[in-house]
């Protein structure tokens, strides 16, 4: 990976193939590894971008106030891309519904996996998970805390572990120990979401979401694709909220004739 120097940290990034650029940004219990199985296929037709956020796999955490949009612009800029297709997972999905609003002339088209909606009413099976990792970290248990996050968002509340891929969980767990380790110095510092409604979006969106998926995500992805006027909901029923491991040739399958447009 290449580092891009910052006052605030840095930020590392990796690009494959050639042609019109797509940037990916990944979950927020993951990395820009999590998209390995669709990088080699969109490499064929696109500059693929791929990069860490600040505080997840090898970006440092932030040393002091940023905002992860400005982040997106820096890395955009440094590469020289004036217009990108942007693809988002998880918080790495509401980053981009962020830069598209803030930054609407350099979107060509917008897709997001199960993105969050800053403050949503969350179910009662979504403030358990949360207070039983917060429970688990405030103990110092960071592998209990690891544990939670892997049932919550590989495994999902639809299956048991028996029907979750081979090896997923292993792939994962090292990016989900650094997240949760900088957890608390990135929510410290991030300047968090705008207040800006999601019907300003333009772009071309796809939305997308697993079936297996946690309700709440499914109910959101349902909104997001209501609610921005040009959008398509894609509905993937074998994954739950990372969708991107779970189901990648399903994804690209999807994702391919959309950035083609």
């Amino acid at each position: 990976m290449i580092t891009l120097p910052d006052e605030l940290g840095h930020l590392s990034y990796v690009v494959s193939g050639d042609g019109p650029p797509v940037v990916l940004v990944h979950a927020g219990v993951a990395d820009h590894r999590m998209w390995d199985a669709v990088v080699p296929a969109l490499a064929e037709h696109h500059t693929v971008v791929r990069y860490d956020l600040r505080g997840f796999g090898e970006s440092a955490p932030p040393t002091g106030p940023f905002r992860e949009t400005d982040d997106l612009l820096r890395l955009l800029d440094h590469l020289g891309h004036d217009r990108v297709r942007l693809v988002g997972a998880s918080w790495g999905g509401r980053v981009a519904v962020e830069f598209t609003l803030t930054h609407p002339d350099r979107v060509h088209s917008l897709a997001l996996f199960a993105a969050p909606w800053p403050g949503y009413d969350w179910s009662a099976d979504m403030v358990a998970y949360d207070e039983a990792e917060t429970a688990a970290l405030e103990t110092g248990d960071l592998d209990a805390a690891v544990r939670v996050n892997l049932d919550m968002w590989l495994r999902g509340p639809a299956r048991g572990w028996d029907e979750v891929p081979d090896g997923l969980a292993d792939r994962l767990r090292d990016p989900m120990r650094t997240s949760l380790l900088n957890q608390s110095t990135v929510g410290e510092h991030s300047q968090g979401p705008t207040a800006r409604e999601v019907s300003a979006v333009a772009a071309p969106t796809l939305v997308g979401v697993g079936g297996l998926d946690v309700p709440d995500f499914q109910r959101i992805a349902r909104r997001y694709a209501t609610e921005i006027p040009n959008a398509t909901l894609v509905e993937f029923p074998t994954a739950a909220h990372l969708v991107a491991l779970d189901a990648p040739t399903e994804l690209l399958a999807a994702l391919e004739p959309f950035l083609a447009r």
